[in-house]
């Protein structure tokens, strides 16, 4: 299984996430809003931007977008962190 970063920011992963879409759609305080139209339907998640993203929030977010993306969490962990 692929490993998850565990010092990612809220702004690099979003600018990950924009060959999925994605784009900061606002930022309130410490977090971001980024809305996805990758595909017919749209997908909004909130992250964290402040310092990096504890495991658990950053897991949660990568289940989420791997479920709107139709891919397994392992397949996309691969495809945003591996080079």
């Amino acid at each position: 299984m692929p490993k998850i970063p565990r010092d990612l920011s809220g702004s690099e992963l979003a600018k990950l996430l924009v060959k999925y879409g994605y784009v900061v759609t606002r930022q309130t305080g410490s977090h971001m809003r980024l809305i996805s139209t990758y595909r017919v339907d749209e997908h909004k998640i909130t992250i964290p931007s402040h310092g990096s993203i504890r495991l658990g929030t950053l897991n949660s977010i990568l289940k989420s977008i791997a479920e709107y993306l139709g891919v397994s969490k392992e397949e996309l962990i691969r495809e945003l962190f591996e080079k």
